[in-house]
């Protein structure tokens, strides 16, 4: 354990160091390197975006287009059912459970090892400016800030919930907030850190803007669809959830054309608030798709992404700019009614939603756009992961990543570059994973699920016998994909040759600790 704890921090430092240097020295080196902005849509299903389903009820011209404009995966995964461990995976290249498994709860600790790499950290160290603004949702030390004569005693509890929180005059806000994204490779920050989580506040860097004077328990207003999914907590004495998209959209905006004159290039990774609950499209998008406020809220969302790639145009850097669109998961549990009520399949063509290991908690949007160098127009059906991102835009970049550093990334440079061409297998397995002891793995067409079931939660009775998904007593499950990609056949019973062979190989994958040579 001290031995893996070293591994993962004793380079840190160095690079550092070497990235403020960079700062000063690093002369013009827009021309010499890309940009690199990463799109990150919360809780957006496979089935949500329309050029990916012909019977979708919402419309998402912005994403299509990005999809015309470059390379559409559609064998594309996060690493988790839920959003801080997809996010953890993401930027270090590592998948969250080697190191946890659940989320950064409300005012929660972060979730990085004390030092770890991260893709801004490789960034950085290059010469880029390195922004976020968002949703971060991976944790700031808040307890650095709260006053020592506040204890645990001082904490109040919300009824029958059993959830605990400190008041907002617990805590010093005038103080930084230490672990947070200045920490982990990123030089700027703007964002309200979790929409539905306090403080409900923006942060800017490593600061509270404006001091939280309020207790909030129950949100002002109404959820247009489902819960507010709101937690208690500090926020400010107006704070309007209605205000998050439209703020991180304007300022991502304002962070990419501030970049109009400068020298170095910039590395922007915008992890949006929507479409997760609370679902809240402004009043400009109510009524614009036939799926609901969701749809609604979706179709905001894609404009945001529309908003944010204009700016690229607007300052001239578009065809030098490498543009990543995924997502951290499914769509969350309302996606069910939404069959019902508006006949739209969020999930489409897959089975599960947000938390499950079935290929609807994972299987995700994935597009790269890159005009100077990655063809317009393509499709690839290769399995990837966004644990690869960071491997990937290293060997796009020539980089090589720090020695030591323990991770899983695969590099898919080859196949960004040249789509049409098959990959050497470099990447023929993927474990998936949310919650402990359950497992997925992926193994060329073969998903083996170390359970009786891949849900976390257990859709509604009708929702099996509407998509036709048959009762399963079978200990672990066993799909192909090539001939069953909606999982409805289990074929553990009948195939227990390859059971055991992909339980043996997700055994060694979990047990095998990652290092680059």
């Amino acid at each position: 354990m001290l031995f893996s704890l070293l591994m993962r921090t004793w380079f840190i430092i160095p690079w550092v160091l070497l990235g403020v240097l960079l700062h000063w020295s690093c002369g013009d080196v827009r021309q010499e390197r890309p940009n690199i902005l990463i799109l990150y849509a919360d809780d957006l299903g496979y089935g949500d975006v329309s050029a990916q389903n012909a019977l979708s009820k919402i419309q998402t011209p912005y994403i299509d287009k990005l999809i015309g404009d470059g390379l559409q995966f559609t064998d594309g995964h996060s690493s988790s059912g839920i959003c801080t461990p997809s996010r953890y995976a993401l930027l270090t290249g590592r998948y969250h459970w080697r190191d946890f498994h659940g989320i950064v709860g409300p005012m929660g600790a972060p979730a990085f090892q004390e030092g770890q790499f991260t893709l801004a950290h490789l960034l950085q160290r290059e010469g880029y400016y390195t922004g976020c603004v968002g949703k971060w949702h991976l944790g700031w030390d808040w307890e650095a800030i709260r006053k020592p004569n506040w204890t645990a005693m001082d904490s109040m509890q919300l009824w029958n919930r059993w959830m605990t929180f400190y008041p907002p005059e617990a805590y010093d806000w005038e103080k930084s907030v230490p672990g947070g994204p200045l920490e982990r490779g990123f030089e700027y920050y703007y964002g309200d850190g979790t929409i539905n989580f306090p403080p409900y506040a923006w942060v800017e860097n490593d600061r509270v803007l404006e001091v939280p004077t309020e207790t909030m328990t129950t949100p002002k207003g109404m959820a247009l669809e489902g819960s507010w999914e709101a937690r208690p907590g500090p926020a400010l004495k107006d704070w309007d959830f209605f205000d998050v998209l439209p703020t991180i959209t304007q300022k991502a905006v304002d962070f990419i054309e501030g970049q109009a004159q400068a020298s170095r290039p910039f590395f922007l990774y915008v992890p949006f608030s929507s479409p997760h609950a609370p679902i809240i499209p402004n009043k400009e998008f109510q009524g614009t798709s036939e799926a609901g406020p969701y749809g609604d809220f979706v179709q905001q969302t894609d404009w945001s992404i529309g908003q944010i790639l204009s700016a690229l145009e607007s300052i001239g850097e578009a065809e030098n700019t490498l543009v990543i669109f995924t997502a951290d998961n499914g769509p969350e549990r309302y996606a069910y009614d939404r069959v019902q009520t508006f006949d739209h399949h969020s999930s489409s063509p897959f089975r599960g939603l947000k938390r499950d290991i079935y290929e609807g908690g994972h299987h995700v949007p994935f597009v790269v756009r890159w005009p100077s160098r990655i063809p317009a127009g393509t499709v690839s059906g290769q399995l990837i992961s966004q644990v690869d991102i960071l491997q990937t835009i290293a060997s796009l970049l020539e980089i090589e990543l720090p020695k030591g550093l323990q991770h899983d990334s695969h590099d898919m440079a080859e196949i960004w570059l040249e789509p049409e061409h098959e990959m050497d297998g470099s990447r023929e397995a993927i474990v998936h994973n949310t919650f402990e002891g359950r497992y997925a793995l992926r193994s060329g067409d073969w998903v083996y699920i170390n359970h009786s079931t891949g849900y976390h939660s257990k859709p509604p009775e009708w929702a099996e016998t509407h998509f036709g998904y048959p009762q399963d007593s079978s200990a672990v499950q066993l799909f192909n994909l090539d001939t069953d990609l909606s999982q409805h056949h289990n074929l553990a019973d009948s195939l227990p040759e390859r059971v055991e062979e992909m339980a043996r190989v997700l055994a060694d994958m979990r047990q095998k600790e990652t290092f680059l040579e």
